[in-house]
């Protein structure tokens, strides 16, 4: 199985704070991302990401968020596996430090 890239909450911020436009993926279930989330991100429940292939880009990088990192990483694998460009935010939620919105 291939290396699946990383990006820590701390440089995902940094990127976002310089205006980068970024594909952000939260993967967590409904009541956790009611909790706040990443303004930026999408929100796609993990176990509904097979289903939704059709909204992810294969020319596009794609930066996957949970509340750990765990979960996020078997999406990486996954999409990984299809042919898609993954990255695994390290730490999750949990580590998150920005801002969050509640939607």
């Amino acid at each position: 199985m291939s290396e699946i890239k990383i990006i820590t909450p701390a440089e995902l911020e940094a990127k976002l704070e310089a205006g980068e436009q970024l594909e952000i993926v939260d993967v967590r279930e409904d009541e956790e991302v009611q909790m706040g989330m990443i303004g930026e991100a999408k929100h796609i429940p993990m176990n509904e990401i097979p289903a939704n292939l059709d909204q992810f880009d294969k020319e596009k990088e794609y930066i996957f968020v949970c509340r750990s990192g765990r979960r996020s990483e078997n999406v990486c694998h996954y999409l990984q596996e299809q042919g898609f460009k993954v990255v695994n935010m390290t730490g999750g939620m949990l580590e998150w430090t920005g801002e969050v919105v509640f939607k």
